[in-house]
């Protein structure tokens, strides 16, 4: 595993897991604004689609998904270097009320008319406004255990946590540190 700088100023960083052409984040935009793909995954989901959004039309699926990412990724890219990422990452955890050591975040779209988006970027939060992008998901349930693929990113999150904290890259100083050693 290896990671991508996605903000010059070193506080967005995102996963690129061994194997793989593009880092966490470029895998996730890519999907979320794919006809096909989107078409794959709500034909194959479209129980929670219907049961958790009541959205029946995939049509309809796939534009708001279009649509969010979009937002998403102004949102996520389009950051002044002054931005404070901590105002669009949350603990992953709804009840978590304090910090925790490279803690589990979340990011999504707040507000947005119709219904809830169902878009999320996780990360690895290394210090305040200092983040490591893990992997994303269409999260269409109301917790990440009752499906395969918010499972999948789940064990991604706790994969890559582990790999920091074997390798005392803890904060942000400790992540340069662990970088400059790999090159």
């Amino acid at each position: 595993m290896t990671f991508d700088k996605i903000l010059d100023n070193n506080t967005l960083w995102a996963v690129r897991y061994d194997g793989m052409a593009d880092n966490a984040l470029k895998t996730l935009f890519d999907q979320w604004n794919d006809p096909e793909w989107l078409v794959d995954f709500f034909l194959a989901n479209i129980t929670d689609l219907e049961s958790y959004f009541k959205i029946t039309d995939i049509n309809q699926a796939i534009y708001d998904t279009i649509d969010d990412s979009q937002r998403m990724q102004c949102l996520i890219l389009d950051l002044s270097p002054e931005a404070n990422l901590d105002k669009i990452f949350r603990p992953l955890e709804n009840s978590r009320t304090s910090e925790m050591l490279l803690g589990k975040e979340k990011a999504r779209i707040k507000e947005r008319p119709q219904h809830a988006s169902w878009l999320r970027i996780y990360a690895i939060k290394l210090e305040p406004g200092c983040y490591i992008i893990t992997g994303g998901a269409i999260k269409l349930t109301r917790t990440m255990q009752e499906r395969e693929h918010t499972l999948k990113e789940l064990n991604k999150m706790e994969q890559v946590r582990n790999y920091l904290i074997s390798n005392q890259a803890i904060d942000a100083d400790g992540f340069a540190d662990f970088l400059s050693e790999l090159s």
